[in-house]
């Protein structure tokens, strides 16, 4: 996954995520969403073959947005393996 910085400020990152798709663009969107400190969290996809992910991030100034990206992902992180575990546990 690379991820590029097309537009940034204090309370505003506008990122271009290549390599992802509607899934972990919705968990992501989701899991930011769960910040108190973000007011937007959306993304774009202009072309559904071709088209890279425009993720839009804006917070209340509090928390940087690039912040709020890290924490959200961290916590997806934790979730996953979570799952990963208990999916290990079925038998």
């Amino acid at each position: 996954m690379k991820l590029t910085v097309l537009e940034e400020s204090n309370k505003r990152v506008v990122l271009e995520i290549e390599g992802a798709g509607h899934s972990f663009c919705n968990a992501l969107k989701s899991e930011l969403y769960a910040d108190e400190d973000v007011n937007v969290a959306t993304y774009a996809i202009d072309h559904p073959l071709i088209g890279k992910p425009k993720f839009i991030v804006e917070t209340n100034g509090k928390e940087s947005p690039k912040k709020a990206l890290v924490n959200a992902a961290k916590r997806l992180k934790k979730t996953n393996e979570k799952f990963e575990l208990d999916f290990l546990k079925l038998k």
